[in-house]
């Protein structure tokens, strides 16, 4: 396959409640042909239904960290007692395929993805406002007041360095919005990056400060 027809690494991170996973989601069902959705391996034991090879790559903690000292991952995470890591081969595959890779990760392991692999594209979803991004959490009627506290006050802190992501994509309407994430992404692919610019994070600079003090001023309950 010649490399004009390699595929490209999309970082999609965002706030939760934002609904990237949906945008994700959708993508892949429209595209299926064109992207690849990256697959994490960890060391914690399959929870029932899940298979092998499509939820996760199943590691004793031996292998995963054999894993490691080989530089097999792009990122890697420990959390409660174990460890979660996104296969570099796997994703480096896929990419020679032609497919472009998604990869929905938190900010922290997006920033490792981006040091390891420069040429990673980095998106980050965000609701039109703050009011909307509760109005969301709220409307899935699954979490406690607490629960939606918390996840607003870790908005607050992802939108602080959410301007070091390249792309800005507002989730206001999800038909619209996987239509602009595939373009986006197939602007990059093909190397017509000019045709993005209207969806650069730096020119919605003001959109990022009013959403900083949005959140700020939810904290605070004014």
């Amino acid at each position: 396959m010649s490399t004009n027809n390699k595929g490209i690494l999309v970082i999609i991170s965002g706030f939760s409640g934002a609904g990237k996973g949906t945008l994700v989601h959708e993508l892949m069902t429209r595209y299926e042909n064109e992207y690849a959705l990256s697959i994490s391996a960890t060391t914690r034991n399959p929870r029932f239904g899940e298979q092998e090879g499509v939820h996760y790559f199943y590691k004793s903690r031996q292998e995963f960290e054999d894993m490691i000292s080989q530089d097999a991952f792009l990122e890697y995470a420990q959390y409660v007692n174990n460890y979660y890591g996104t296969p570099k081969q796997y994703v480096l595959d896929r990419m020679e395929e032609g497919k472009n890779v998604l990869l929905e990760i938190e900010m922290q392991g997006a920033m490792k993805v981006k040091k390891n692999f420069p040429d990673t594209q980095l998106i980050f979803v965000s609701a039109p406002s703050a009011a909307e991004l509760y109005n969301r959490l709220a409307g899935r009627g699954t979490e406690e007041p607490e629960v939606i506290a918390k996840r607003m006050q870790r908005a607050y802190e992802e939108a602080q360095d959410m301007d070091r992501y390249e792309y800005l994509l507002i989730n206001d309407n999800l038909d619209e919005s996987v239509t602009l994430l595939h373009e986006i992404i197939t602007n990059e692919k093909n190397h017509e990056t000019a045709k993005n610019e209207p969806y650069l994070m730096q020119n919605h600079i003001p959109f990022v400060d009013n959403m900083r003090k949005e959140l700020k001023s939810f904290l605070k309950g004014e």
